[in-house]
């Protein structure tokens, strides 16, 4: 039994697991970012946690989800941590058998990754073996608090006390500050090295041992800050950001379209027709983005072709080159949401490769894998009907982002992201939808994901005040690969308003629309709605994102005055 108090314990328990992530970082260096424990755990969580539990996450969260679910993963740590100290302090083996079990769960989960090996287990390994060590230096090892030491007895100034019956506490005498004092029993008094037969130490502590105690802690969660951001840095500095920036880029044979004047109205709150880099969304399930060299990336067109196909990065440079606007939209996109952008691609058209290949009868899907093993699953008929699906290098005239996807990512107008964006891809493998369901598909989402037709209120936004008389009511409107034919606006339930529509590159691209409103004094609700080239006018019925992309008008409140 440790005599270490139980508020120490804990804080022990959380010191020990401090240092067995932290240790783990620079290990991960050299195995690679995605085996140290806290993100392959949180890999594994992204994985299996319930669909439910996941929209809940991004509604709450937003692009920050996956910070969210590192902190929450930390938190939860900390708490396991701080419990498993103070179980400790009766049973030490209870503690290290907790601490070899998260060992255990971060091997596991790091073993699980796609493309792991044996030494991505070692993170974990290192980790728990020294916050193992840590825990038992805090409470059975030489950090560890000790007991008041047993002092002779102090007789008291009266008449003595009866005896002292056995399993009697010691006294603590007025006057004495915070050292017990045995009262002396009859006979024998107390010695300097230990108490009578039966009696009990008090519950308290020797000062200088708890502050060696503490200064342990603070030595220990110091060294275990460094580590970890040591580590960070290294990964970085190992990272590709250096070979991104190696790209040389080649001059594409087909240019894109020139943005017509007026494409962009330029308004205060309205968003921009052409989306910057560093305002694009982004939503995966990865948890630290893949460092892929361009040197080492190869893909592979492979499954159910005639002729497989294994291109390196500098292949793929070589062939013809298109640059085309193209609008992204996730599924997970709420009616009048921001998970949507602009952006000028540059890549190889994917119907090339796939004539090249020669699919088989039947091959309807092709399957999009990127080097963190997630899937999604393409119509092949959609890849080879003539839109401009590209093997994207480029975007808005630099090499990718390494987090859009660098060195190499699938862009195909018209189909949400999941079944059609894959990040970082290293395969193409042709099969069907009878045969092999991609990664959201088990998950409750459609297979097969087309864009449908939507429109946004971007000014003015809820709730903003205005002042009465003309106001431009804007937005923007999109239906990929068909295009938007009108957008129309209505004020309280009133009769549906035709807006003016801006000039486009291309169907594949969203729209700016804008209407002009007379404003009178009070509350009014504004409500949009698109329809595209094809004659559909969106629905208005109100439906969540899943299974295959969220329907409805976009409602705007606003105060007149």
């Amino acid at each position: 039994m440790s005599s270490t108090p139980r508020s120490l314990a804990a804080l022990a328990g959380i010191t020990a697991a401090a240092v067995a992530i932290g240790a783990a970082e620079p290990v991960a260096v050299l195995t690679g970012p995605r085996s140290a424990p806290l993100i392959a755990v949180g890999g594994l969580v992204v994985d299996v946690v319930p669909e439910p539990l996941k929209k809940f996450a991004i509604t709450v969260f937003g692009t920050y989800d996956k910070v969210a679910l590192l902190v929450g993963t930390a938190l939860l740590l900390a708490g396991f941590a701080a419990l498993l100290g103070m179980l400790a302090v009766r049973r030490l083996w209870i503690a290290l058998a907790g601490i070899a079990a998260f060992g255990a769960l971060g091997v596991a989960a790091a073993l699980t990754r796609a493309g792991a090996d044996a030494a991505d287990a070692l993170p974990s390994l290192v980790g728990a073996g020294l916050g193992a060590l840590v825990l038992w230096a805090f409470l059975d090892g030489p950090l560890q608090v000790d007991p008041w030491p047993w002092t002779p007895p102090t007789p008291l100034p009266a008449t003595p006390p009866a005896a002292a019956e056995p399993g009697d506490r010691p006294a603590v005498l007025a006057g004495s500050g915070d050292r017990p004092v045995v009262p002396a029993s009859t006979g024998e008094p107390a010695q300097a090295d230990g108490p009578p037969a039966g009696w009990e130490p008090l519950e308290s502590s020797d000062p200088e041992s708890r502050r060696r105690f503490l200064r342990g802690v603070g030595a220990l969660a110091g060294a275990a800050a460094v580590a970890g951001l040591g580590g960070h840095w290294l990964a970085g500095r190992r990272g590709v950001s250096a070979a991104r920036q190696a790209v040389a880029l080649p001059t594409p044979s087909a240019v894109a379209p020139a943005v017509p004047a007026g494409a962009d109205l330029s308004l205060a709150q309205l968003a921009p027709y052409v989306t910057p880099t560093s305002g694009f969304y982004r939503i995966d399930t990865a948890l630290v983005v893949p460092q892929v060299d361009p040197e080492t990336w190869r893909l592979r067109i492979h499954g159910r072709v005639r002729n497989p196909i294994e291109l390196s990065f500098a292949d793929l440079l070589a062939r013809p080159m298109v640059e085309r606007y193209v609008t992204l939209a996730c599924v997970s996109n709420e009616v009048g949401g921001d998970l949507i952008g602009n952006a000028r691609w540059l890549g190889v058209p994917i119907k090339e490769l796939l004539d090249e290949a020669e699919p088989e009868e039947g091959a309807d899907q092709v399957v999009g894998r990127s080097v963190d093993g997630w899937t999604c699953g393409t119509p092949t008929a959609v890849l080879r009907d003539g839109r401009d699906a590209l093997l994207a290098v480029g975007m808005n005239g630099e090499p990718l982002p390494v987090e859009h996807g660098f060195p190499v990512r699938m862009v195909v107008p018209g189909l949400y992201g999941y079944v059609s964006a894959c990040k970082w891809v290293t395969e193409l493998e042709l099969t069907s939808f009878a045969d092999f369901d991609a990664y959201w598909v088990p998950r409750g989402w459609s297979a097969q994901g087309p864009v449908k037709t939507q429109s946004r209120i971007d000014t003015p936004r809820s709730r903003n005040r205005l002042t009465a008389g003309p106001v431009t009511v804007a937005g923007v409107a999109w239906a990929q690969h068909r295009g938007i034919s009108r957008v129309e606006i209505r004020v309280d339930g009133g009769p549906w308003q035709e807006a003016t529509l801006a000039p486009v590159v291309s169907v594949d691209t969203w729209v700016q629309w804008s209407w002009r409103w007379t404003a009178t004094a009070g509350e009014h609700t504004l409500q949009v709605r698109a329809t595209d080239a094809d004659g559909e006018t969106q629905t208005g019925q109100r439906r969540p994102v899943e299974p295959d992309g969220a329907t409805g008008w976009h409602t705007v409140k606003v105060t007149v005055r």
